[in-house]
């Protein structure tokens, strides 16, 4: 609303615009607040509490309450003004200076509303002893009668002033709060606040009601008229004064309340860069702290969780999150591609180092970029090699035809977007251990097993052949005919650390 942008300004107002909206801002609302509790006062006094029987000088006493009211009421606004504002004047000195307060003066700043209370109840209850001194010459009954409505006009003045005073210093608060939150209230929270405007909206009518009940069982006698000018004047008191204390009290609950509600839904939505200003106090402002802290934490998993996918993938990084992490393994039948890059070490010798990881990060995004296409999962880079499974950590019906078409594909895109580097790349498959490898502190998801071995002996053997890609025939014969239509069976060799023969695969026409 237009009267919240007034008050609170904008996000990125200077400490000084700040510290001169809330001055020109209290001014009017501590004179409202005065001007509401002396209405009070004159509405018991002149028509709801009757005057006591036995007093003579009833038009002298009227006469010398209104002029010395008039007078109190102008000597108090100005003191008020003046001591209110050097109590939170250490408030007004730290955010002019945009610095960080001390303990001190963040105490001072988080209880400014209930400082410029404390002000307006001092220069109450001197007024409540003034005029009871002042009404006791008359009767005494009239100086009860006067204090006990003095002290109604002097409580509704406090709470008005507070709960405007908290309104309106809501952007310094907040300021105050951004260099760290209370762990404790600081401020009446929601029970004082919610007591605080039924006080104010009932039980000042209520007490009102009651002095009239007190004075008819004493011996003054109400007429008609007189109850209905008592009723109507309790029942406007009630409507007006109360509906207003009301809304200021829901407002000062509901406005912290719908803030995190507001960041919550965005929350919902998937948006973590959300930050509730801290502007209370109170427990509410503890709320507002909390959220901040969750959706800080909320956003650190989430970052921790992406980084954690990108370095173990994503598949593994689901399953770790889903279930137990535990050492061990279990057999799993995997196809495995391995790619290994040609003449990386005369590379890294021939080129300055930030060219080289240039190159080597092009080539691995080309990798990954076939391996996901085809529903394989990069299981790690070890330099200038990189090592794909498909069928783990989820199994899949399927493993030979996706490993096969994504070696193809992956050498036409490398020859075509990095063709800079070669490399060898060899696919086999078979029965394998997938699993945690490594210690209790620090370890590893990976595939150990003959696939494996086999596939890096094909990788080397793959460098020296044109398409720079060779495959294990019994991998071929496992796929469909759709994929294995692609490849030709070619000669029976024997592969490093292995006793029985491989029969090699080639893609058709390479």
């Amino acid at each position: 609303m237009l009267f919240d942008r007034l008050i609170d300004g904008k996000p990125t107002d200077s400490g000084k615009q700040i510290s001169r909206r809330a001055t020109l801002l209290l001014l009017p609302a501590i004179a409202l607040a005065n001007g509401i509790g002396a209405s009070i006062v004159y509405v018991l006094a002149f028509f709801v509490i009757p005057s006591p029987p036995e007093l003579d000088q009833e038009t002298e006493a009227l006469v010398v309450n209104l002029v010395t009211s008039a007078i109190y009421l102008l000597i108090a606004l100005v003191v008020g003004t003046v001591w209110g504002f050097r109590r939170v004047n250490p408030t007004r000195k730290w955010i002019n200076e945009e610095r960080a307060p001390d303990k001190e003066e963040l105490r001072v700043a988080l209880r400014g509303p209930l400082r410029i209370s404390l002000v307006n109840a001092v220069l109450w209850l001197v007024g409540v002893l003034v005029f009871g001194a002042l009404n006791f010459i008359y009767s005494p009954v009239l100086a009860a009668t006067v204090g006990v409505t003095a002290l109604l006009g002097g409580v509704t003045t406090c709470a008005v002033a507070y709960l405007l005073s908290e309104r309106i210093l809501r952007a310094t608060t907040a300021r105050a709060l951004s260099y760290g939150a209370p762990s404790r209230p600081v401020l009446p929270g929601v029970r004082t606040r919610g007591m605080l405007g039924w006080a104010l909206g009932s039980g000042v009518p209520l007490v009102g009601l009651g002095l009239v009940a007190v004075a008819t069982v004493s011996g003054d006698e109400v007429t008609d008229d007189e109850l209905a000018i008592v009723i109507f004047a309790l029942g406007g008191l009630a409507l007006t004064v109360g509906l207003y204390i009301t809304w200021l009290t829901t407002r000062a609950v509901a406005d912290p309340v719908l803030s995190v509600r507001r960041a919550l839904a965005k929350v919902e939505q998937g948006e973590l860069d959300v930050e509730v200003p801290v502007y209370d106090g109170s427990e509410l402002g503890l709320l507002q702290a909390g959220f901040n802290r969750m959706v800080a934490g909320l956003s650190e998993r989430e970052r921790m969780r992406d980084l954690f996918g990108r370095h173990v993938g994503e598949d593994v990084a689901h399953a770790a999150l889903e279930q137990d992490i535990e050492l061990g393994g279990e057999v799993r039948e995997v196809a495995v591609l391995f790619v290994d890059i040609v003449g990386s070490t005369k590379l890294a010798g021939e080129r300055p180092p930030d060219e080289v990881v240039e190159l080597l990060n092009s080539f691995f995004g080309v990798v990954v970029d076939v391996v996901d296409e085809h529903g394989g999962f990069v299981n790690k880079f070890e330099g200038d090699a990189a090592l794909a499974i498909f069928g783990a950590p989820i199994p899949r019906d399927d493993i030979a035809g996706p490993a096969l078409a994504a070696a193809r594909h992956l050498a036409e895109r490398l020859a075509s977007e990095v063709p800079d580097l070669r490399a060898g790349i060899g696919v086999s498959g078979g029965r394998a251990v997938a699993g945690n490898v490594g210690a209790e502190k620090r370890f590893e998801y990976t595939v150990i097993g003959d696939p494996v071995n086999a596939a890096a002996r094909l990788s080397e053997l793959a460098k020296q052949e044109d398409c720079g890609v060779l495959a294990s025939a019994n991998l071929v014969e496992q796929a469909g005919s759709d994929e294995s239509g692609h490849w030709t069976l070619g000669d029976t060799v024997a592969l490093r650390g292995r006793e029985a023969e491989t029969r090699l695969a080639t893609p058709v026409g390479a």
